[in-house]
This record gives C-alpha cells, structure tokens and sequence, in this order.
C-alpha cells in the first residue's frame, strides 16, 4: 500500500503497570501513557485508505518517531501531535484527577428518570425514588451521578422537552444541593442550559454535540465538562445493519473530528471526554473490535470514558438473556478497558463494579 495519501493512526500495545511500568520508562523502553501509572513499550503503526484497506507494523518505542514517518510519510505533523497526546498527563475531569501514580478509574452511576430505559427503566420514575437511588449510588462509590431523562435504546423516540426537563431538574437540583457531582445524559441544548444552571457539572451527549445545533455554544459558554460520544445515526434507527469500513478507525475519526468542533467553540481539551459508544450503531462485533482496541482513543488527548454495563453484546457471546444477567460480563469487559487505560466507566451496579476496580488496582496497580 503506498501511504501517500492515507490516514495513519498510532495504537499503544503492550500496555504495562505499576513498578515494571516505572523500571521500563527509566531505561527509555517505554513512553508513560497519558500521565497515568500505565507505560506502553509497542505501537501498533496504522495506514488506512479511503476504500478501508488497512496496513500495520509493530514498533518498539525507541524508534517509533522514526519507523512512523517513514511508514506514513505524508503525516509528520500528525504523529507528533498524536504521540504529544498519548504522553501528556490528563487534567482533571468534573474535580476528578484522571492521572498521576495514585490514578484510579472514576465511576459514573447511571440513574435513569425515565419509563423505557432498557436495564432500569420504570424503576426510578418518581423524583423521590430517583433521588434515594441517587443517594445510594453515591454512598455505594460513585463520584458522579449520571441522570438521563430521555431513553436513549436502540428502538427509542424523542420525548418533548418539557418531558425531559419536568424528569431531570427536580433530581439534579436536589443532588447538586446534596453536593454530589451530576451529569445529564441529554442531547438538547435547552435541557443543557437548564441543567447548568441547576448545578449539573457535566453534560453527557450520546451525539457528542451534533443533535442541537446550540448545543457546541451552551457547552462552551458554561462551567461544565461534556462527555463526547459516538452514535451511528438516531437511536430509532442507530441498530438497523450498521456499518463501518473500520469500526475503530471510523469512531476515532469522528471523535477527532468532535473534538476539532469543540476546540474552534472555545472548549478547551482538558474540559473533554470521550466515549466510542459501545452498542450505539454497533454489531456485537463492532462492540467487542472497539473494547478490544480502547487505547488507540488516548491519542486524542482527551479523558476516556465507556459504557458497557448490561449492554445486549454480552447476550450473545456469553449464551445469557437479558439485562438482569449481563453483571459478569460487564465486569469482565470493564476489566479488559480498565487495562487500555479507560479513566471514567459508566455503569448501573456501582458497589459490583468498586469491588472490581478496587481488587484490579490492588493486584496490578500496586505491584
């Protein structure tokens, strides 16, 4: 393939931890990923045409400068901003450090106000059943409470603005005085703007910004972090035969190209993460390439989120049905993002999930 005028991307393998990490990155064996206690000693070197033929190399880190100018000639800039971004240390997200030696991955509890969700919805309708979960998410690890007012399943409609906001204000105004840190799972720019002003801290976008055009200058104009995410299409049609010359490339493209919207608004980098959108416009396949190839995403610089938690995916490797009897799956696919360096992980069953994270940092992270 000649390289002329493809893309290239950068993709960390052989990601490492705690003192072999450290001993590694002394004897210039091994670059520090994104200021964290991770090292990665490989990449994975990756052209892409505009068809989706792929070519890759594997390169140490001692000569990838190098080895990945001259496999992709024509994107010198690129491959010095992507490595820039996969090194350099992550600020701090919603009050959250998401980096330094003493990192541990940022829990986001999901509480859904609305009666369709597909794992808790009905559950939590009224605004006191919300906010008792709420509280019990929190006192159980959260750090963030993530409120969405509006389902977005594969299958689901629109609801009315005044639908969503009458779900969702009562909830973040009550836990913003408890002085919990909330997030709003919406894509309108008026909810947005209600929710900012109510307390809600991040803004979390399953159309990472493109569903209401005002949605970019809210963003922007607010003290507020937002959670960029990929979704193919609407969710009423998102999972009608999705497709992607690359599911990975085409997610990171969009990403990068998200975030090059938000930087032109005025939202700084540090005020970003994303999330590739497991089982949003994705087959199961699509899901388990994207959760298998998480770190390429470091190279956008941004923070790193992921929602798996008893997504359908798992039904169909691990043979169960249904939400109530996807938790084991969830926890093994959080592990396998927990290793690329994953830092925020939306989930439904918070204590589960801490326990998880808690024996993973002890055994991998403190060794």
């Amino acid at each position: 393939m000649s390289h002329t005028n493809k893309k290239s991307y950068i993709r960390p393998v052989g990601v490492l931890f705690g003192s072999i990490a450290d001993q590694l990155i002394s004897a210039g064996q091994a670059y520090r990923l994104a200021g964290g206690p991770f090292s990665f000693s490989h990449a994975e070197m990756i052209a892409s045409d505009s068809v989706g033929n792929i070519e890759s190399k594997i390169s140490s880190v001692e000569g990838l400068k190098d080895n990945f100018r001259n496999f992709c000639i024509n994107n010198k800039a690129k491959v010095t901003e992507c490595l820039e971004h996969f090194i350099e240390t992550r600020e701090s997200f919603a009050g959250f450090s998401l980096s330094g030696l003493d990192y541990k991955p940022r829990i986001l509890g999901v509480l859904n106000v609305t009666p369709d969700s597909f794992f808790d919805g009905g559950l939590y309708e009224t605004t006191e059943a919300a906010i008792s979960h709420a509280r019990a998410l929190h006192i159980a690890g959260a750090d963030i409470i993530d409120i969405g007012g509006e389902s977005t399943r594969p299958g689901a409609k629109e609801v009315s603005l005044d639908e969503e906001l009458s779900r969702v204000m009562p909830v973040v105004k009550a836990l913003s005085e408890d002085g919990i840190v909330v997030s709003v799972d919406t894509r309108h720019s008026e909810v947005m703007r209600q929710v900012i002003g109510a307390g809600a801290k991040v803004i979390n976008d399953v159309s990472a910004l493109r569903h209401d055009a005002e949605s970019l200058s809210v963003v922007a104009n607010n003290d507020v972090d937002v959670i960029l995410m990929h979704m193919r299409g609407l969710p009423e049609t998102m999972q009608n035969e999705p497709f992607y010359k690359n599911v990975v490339l085409d997610v990171y493209d969009m990403l990068y190209d998200r975030i090059n919207h938000c930087l032109e608004a005025g939202i700084e980098r540090k005020r970003i993460c994303v999330d590739p959108g497991v089982g949003f416009g994705k087959s199961v396949e699509h899901n388990l390439e994207l959760i298998s190839s998480l770190s390429i995403f470091q190279g956008l610089g941004c923070g790193l989120a992921i929602g798996i938690s008893r997504k359908s995916f798992i039904d169909s490797v691990s043979k169960t049905d249904g939400p109530d009897r996807r938790l084991l799956g969830s926890i093994a696919s959080l592990i396998a993002a927990l290793n690329q360096g994953v830092n925020i992980v939306r989930v439904h069953d918070v204590s589960e999930t801490l326990q998880a994270i808690n024996m993973w940092h002890k055994i991998v992270m403190e060794r």
